[in-house]
């Protein structure tokens, strides 16, 4: 259980989340993820970082359970550093990261996916921010980076997902395949990257990242600002408790 690393003889690295039963990630994962990521992504041997999990979905966000186990805001205070770190380390990875998702991509995991630079999804895969049904916000940043302005709102608003098949179609997932065939299908994109020039590649991953419209690392903070201040003024509580049902209001 936890963050694993293992490097393949093509140049590729994959890192592997798992945290049963859902991959819902407690503070401690999200910065062993942030270091995994960026010590594959230094490794000179490594062109191409493929990032994956085991289990039922690819990622449940941050860990609920600890925040509430949590009287104060410590863990409110790391899980909102621990995100940013995860999500800046796959955005500034050296080389490129290909996520490989199965199952559900939600909250901290569009977070991931967002910054990724190409993604493989098995047909199961459904993505999405219930961000307000847990008394947060966040990662619209993110979302943004894979849906139009508008669809955008309106799933960030209602908390709705969208499969795979959809964010193909709005040209944010490469491809979408049976979930058995996932790891082999992203391993062969990952694989296809990494045959390139590793200096070329570091050199392509800093000049695409220096043209991006909107500063992913700052514009994600900006948000987080108004995840904590819902959470002072005890409204995350509530929703949580609630999980976001009307009477909760």
């Amino acid at each position: 259980m936890g963050v694993s690393t293992s490097c393949t003889v093509s140049g590729v690295a994959v890192v592997t989340v798992d945290f049963p039963p859902v991959n819902a990630l407690p503070v401690r994962g999200w910065y062993a993820l942030a270091d995994a990521v960026r010590t594959a992504g230094r490794d000179p041997g490594v062109r191409c970082v493929l990032l994956t999990a085991e289990g039922r979905g690819f990622n449940a966000g941050v860990d609920i359970k600890e925040l509430q186990r949590d009287p104060g805001h410590t863990s409110l205070i790391g899980a909102n550093g621990g995100c940013a770190e995860a999500f800046a380390a796959v955005y500034e990875c050296a080389v490129p990261v290909v996520a490989a998702v199965a199952g559900h991509c939600l909250g901290g995991g569009i977070g991931l996916v967002g910054n990724a630079d190409a993604i493989v999804a098995a047909e199961d895969a459904v993505f999405g921010l219930p961000e307000l049904d847990r008394g947060a916000l966040g990662a619209a940043t993110h979302l943004a980076r894979l849906v139009p302005q508008h669809l955008m709102r309106t799933l960030y608003y209602t908390s709705r997902t969208v499969t795979a098949a959809e964010l193909h179609a709005h040209g944010s997932v490469w491809k979408v395949v049976p979930r058995a065939a996932l790891l082999t299908a992203a391993r062969e994109l990952a694989t296809e990257i990494a045959a390139k020039d590793g200096t070329l590649l570091r050199l392509a991953k800093a000049a695409i990242n220096g043209i991006d419209p909107v500063d992913v690392r700052r514009s994600y903070r900006f948000e987080q600002g108004f995840t904590f201040e819902a959470g002072l003024s005890g409204v995350a509580d509530r929703v949580r408790d609630a999980f976001g049902k009307e009477e909760s209001r």
